[in-house]
């Protein structure tokens, strides 16, 4: 039997937590041949060389694509995009994959699908229709899902999003958001043994804050960082647990800012330059609130009943739970917002709110769609029905 060959690509260390189960569910199937191409900041050891954590779940890394610049513009972004067709070119030639998966938004996917486009080999996009106004991602989503032949989105306004854009509806599947996978399926650590784990004891209130550059904001990342991090000297008796921020343009200087924040006070800041999936969402299930502007706030927290403190624009479009409080890039408001989240009504208000993408089994969904796809008819453009008044 000819099992069909199914390559996930992964480029950062939280689109691998996103993709895992996915992963998992493919090798467990006898019928599918799971390949994974690892690129990106996973091979990078300023962002902590999270390829090792593909590997330590016991999974064999196909290829490894080195493309990531150490430059923090666009123009590095760009360039970086360019080594990453090549090697994908020669990836994709050598691996001669049945179909490829990518999930989301960034310049390492844009690569990854353009080079499976102009090789037709059929992509298969997980995430697409979202909105995130405040990210150059926002473009580049949506230019995944049009090279793209099959779409898994993470809620049905995406779903009809998704084939407003074109796409046929038969191809497009609203499984829900794979991150809450993990949730059901991964066993987290209580608060004790994840300050054991990190050698840092928390203290309330426990903040988890998470910040990436904001590539369309209207201040610029560093500006921005630092009216964040004058509002946290507003709650100088809790603890601040910081991830470091992506490889966008910025993150770098970004990066260094938090460093320099949690050195001087070591009592209560700590900087881990990636959690891991384990640790990550037994802090955010540990923490009184998640702050910063990740897609994990918007999705991930109010499943687990935290409260987000949402910063600026990048997450922008994006359905909004109860349990989320945006605010802008300026340090009252966000210590405004951080008093709200806090709140004991507001506390309880999260406990009860319920997810809007899904309850936890996209990888299943996904998997099975990919096994059963047809992958010899062509895409076609799509036309929704045009309803017209009375």
């Amino acid at each position: 039997m000819n099992r069909r060959r199914i390559c996930v690509v992964t480029g950062t260390r939280a689109e691998y937590g996103l993709l895992r189960w996915v992963m998992q569910d493919i090798r467990n199937d006898p019928e599918l041949e799971l390949q994974i191409v690892a690129t990106g900041a996973h091979l990078s050891p300023e962002f902590g060389l999270t390829y090792k954590a593909i590997e330590e779940d016991g999974f064999s890394i196909n290829d490894r694509i080195e493309m990531l610049l150490s430059s923090d513009t666009y123009v590095g972004m760009s360039k970086s995009t360019g080594l990453g067709m090549i090697g994908f070119s020669d990836a994709y030639t050598r691996l001669k994959p049945d179909l490829v998966v990518v999930l989301g938004d960034r310049f390492e996917i844009l690569a990854a699908a353009t080079v499976a486009m102009l090789q037709r080999v059929p992509l298969a996009h997980i995430a697409g229709g979202e909105v995130t106004e405040g990210a150059i991602d926002e473009s580049i989503r949506h230019a995944v899902t049009k090279m793209a032949s099959f779409h898994f989105t993470a809620a049905e306004p995406y779903r009809e999003r998704v084939i407003r854009m074109g796409e046929e509806p038969s191809r497009v599947v609203n499984s829900g958001a794979t991150g809450l996978d993990s949730l059901r399926r991964l066993p987290l650590i209580s608060k004790t043994e994840l300050e054991a784990a990190l050698d840092f004891q928390f203290k309330e209130p426990m903040l988890l804050v998470t910040y990436h550059p904001a590539t369309l904001g209207k201040l610029a990342p560093g500006d921005a960082l630092q009216e964040l991090l004058r509002a946290l000297e507003g709650f100088p008796e809790g603890s601040v647990l910081f991830t470091l921020p992506n490889a966008d343009p910025g993150g770098r200087l970004l990066a260094k800012m938090i460093t320099a924040y949690a050195a001087e006070r070591p009592r209560r800041v700590r900087v881990v330059t990636s959690l891991g999936q384990l640790n990550y969402l037994s802090a955010m299930s540990a923490c009184d609130a998640v702050v910063g502007n990740s897609s994990s706030g918007i999705i991930e927290a109010p499943s687990l009943g935290k409260p987000t403190v949402n910063i600026g624009p990048r997450q922008q479009g994006r359905l909004r739970a109860a349990s989320i409080v945006d605010c802008d890039e300026e340090e009252k408001a966000i210590a405004a917002a951080l008093e709200r989240a806090l709140s004991q009504e507001f506390r309880a208000l999260a406990a009860q709110t319920p997810s809007l993408y899904g309850d936890g089994d996209a990888s299943a969904k996904i998997v099975a769609c990919l096994k059963n796809a047809d992958l010899t008819s062509p895409k076609r453009f799509y036309d929704p029905p045009i309803v017209t008044g009375a």
